[in-house]
């Protein structure tokens, strides 16, 4: 067991910790229970108390099962932060069955691939999202979908600005299988009992890969709870917490560090659909919020803002995060303002959120962070695969509690993403890193390709397995490239299909936009007659990617 890190080991905090042998659901139960009229989300000046939030749970739980939802069945929620996601999830738990979140960025392909993979016939969809979904409605296994306005749950006069998703009113299609959100609460039918335990099947996040198609991470009850309870204890986060959760609740970051450990432990989500930097400075005011957990350029973009010494931040009391490193010009412009050390983590879908966190009395810049409650973590050579020592870079590997049971029906992707080591069975993190003298990790580079923009990991072999779905594409490789802005960015090299010389990259960018995350799509494009290979064949993307960083330079 890796122990270098217990001299700086948080006071009061255990090295193991008992995780409760329950259903995540019950968390809300006994939340509902102890604090009933307390608000569990603050939603642009509206309240939802812990009982209307189980309540409505309940009832939307019934009309699932009413509707053919099964134990162990997964449903979609493609949704933005919202009311809405909450009751969704907690409603999709209620019923037995499993949340497969999805990214409110997926547009046409993404979500057929999901629906197609989880053969999943039932979503819980947002109405901005809903064009999205409907053609997909009895394509495939998908036959009901349930449907909501943010703005439903902004009942008192709005105390910021809202964002263009929450003002949205419009009609829902009279058509089969679409529902509204609030005739199926209305409804009122009640659900069968609640028979999931620690070990039936949970959450299913998708994490895109180096092999193209983005793989589900199967998670438990118990692998969900771990995280869920782990993040709390460590930060000490009490009943009268209040935070921020401006990040995206689909992601494992916000689902587990926010949502989930604040219902855990009954405290209150002041919540955020979209981003705005000024919006949030005058949450954060306006509701005491004493934490907030972001990705590095949200703090770069709220100590941008020219009114932010208008704004009384001081009732925080922990802000750190993850995805990318926190300058460290920008660190110390948030200590002058806060007082605060930004404090950063590490985590991956398929760790369920967060393995490694940097001890609130002593956290270090650029830094990952140490192992938490009950986690091992090692560093073992790329070549050899042997464990190394202090200072020595190699790949980061973890276990404990919140690894993930595999990935949904890929027995050799599973097969690969594990390594046995003195009889324990650890996760590879695919990440190249160090620990120091004390225990901290620091990350490296990445054994796999990814792209990193902004903090959105981009999989350059998922982008160049959707743009082959265009007909104009013969070949592709998909590289990163600098940008001033994100840091890097995503440059795909096309060659064109014989006869499609006339497709511009103008084309090219409007069919990605349609058929792919926005932050997933090619900024630039590049046409040429062809790509560098292998004595293999296989395509030498590293050699194109030098090239471009050489040349930027």
């Amino acid at each position: 067991m890796f122990d270098r890190h217990y001299d700086v080991w948080p006071d009061l905090v255990p090295h193991f910790l008992d995780l409760p042998k329950t259903s995540l659901y019950s968390n809300l139960t006994v939340s509902a229970l102890r604090y009933p009229d307390h608000p569990a989300i603050l939603y642009y000046g509206t309240a939802l108390s812990y009982r209307e939030l189980e309540r409505q749970a309940e009832s939307l739980a019934g009309h699932l099962q009413h509707n053919g939802v099964k134990a162990g069945d997964r449903v979609l929620l493609y949704m933005q932060n919202s009311p809405q996601f909450v009751v969704g999830f907690y409603a999709i738990l209620r019923a037995n069955a499993v949340v497969v979140p999805v990214n409110p960025m997926n547009r046409h392909a993404e979500l057929e691939y999901l629906i197609t993979d989880t053969e999943a016939d039932v979503a819980l969809c947002g109405l901005e999202l809903l064009d999205n979904i409907t053609e997909l409605l009895d394509e495939g296994s998908l036959r009901h979908v349930v449907v909501t306005a943010y703005g439903e749950y902004v009942r008192e006069p709005p105390e910021v600005e809202l964002p263009d998703a929450v003002q949205l009113t419009g009609y829902i299609p009279d058509r089969p299988g679409l529902v509204a959100w609030q005739n199926a609460l209305a409804a009122n039918q009640a659900p069968g009992p609640l028979t999931t335990g620690p070990d039936d099947l949970c959450v299913i996040p998708y994490s895109s890969g180096t092999t193209g198609n983005p793989k589900g991470c199967v998670h438990t009850h118990h692998s969900v709870m771990a995280t869920t309870v782990y993040c709390s204890v460590w930060g000490n986060a009490q009943h009268h917490s209040v935070q921020l959760v401006s990040v995206p609740m689909f992601h494992v970051t916000g689902m587990q560090v926010c949502m989930n450990s604040a219902i855990y432990i009954g405290g209150t989500q002041v919540m955020m659909t979209r981003w705005d930097r000024k919006t949030a400075a005058q949450l954060i005011e306006r509701h005491q919020i004493t934490s907030w957990r972001n990705i590095s350029t949200m703090v770069v973009d709220l100590l941008s803002e020219p009114t932010i010494d208008q704004y009384d931040l001081s009732s925080l009391q922990s802000i750190g995060g993850g995805g990318a490193a926190m300058p460290a010009a920008v660190a110390a412009k948030l200590e002058g303002k806060t007082g605060l050390q930004y404090s950063e983590g590490y985590g991956l879908s398929e760790t369920m959120s967060a393995t490694h966190m940097n001890p609130p009395q002593a956290p270090k810049p650029q830094c990952l962070g140490i192992p938490i409650i009950g986690v091992d973590a090692r560093v073992i050579s790329v070549d050899t695969l042997e464990e190394v020592g202090p200072g020595v870079s190699g790949e980061i590997i973890m276990q404990g509690e919140q690894l993930f049971q595999g990935y949904w029906r890929r027995d050799e992707a599973t097969a690969e993403a594990f390594i046995e080591l003195d009889g324990k069975r650890f996760f590879r993190s695919g990440d190249i890193g160090y620990y120091d003298e004390e225990g901290y990790f620091f990350l490296v580079d990445r054994v796999k390709r990814m792209i990193n923009a902004s903090g959105f990991k981009v999989w350059p072999a998922e982008v160049e397995s959707l743009l082959y779905g265009h007909p104009a594409v013969q070949e592709v490789c998909v590289i990163s490239v600098p940008d001033e802005r994100r840091g890097e960015t995503v440059k795909a090299m096309i060659v064109r299909s014989a006869g499609q010389e006339q497709v511009s990259a103008e084309d090219i960018l409007d069919w990605c936009q349609q058929n792919m995350s926005a932050y997933k799509c090619p900024k630039l494009i590049e046409f040429t007659e062809n790509l560098p290979k292998s004595p293999t064949g296989k395509i030498m993307w590293r050699a194109l990617q030098e090239q471009q960083w050489e040349a930027a330079s």
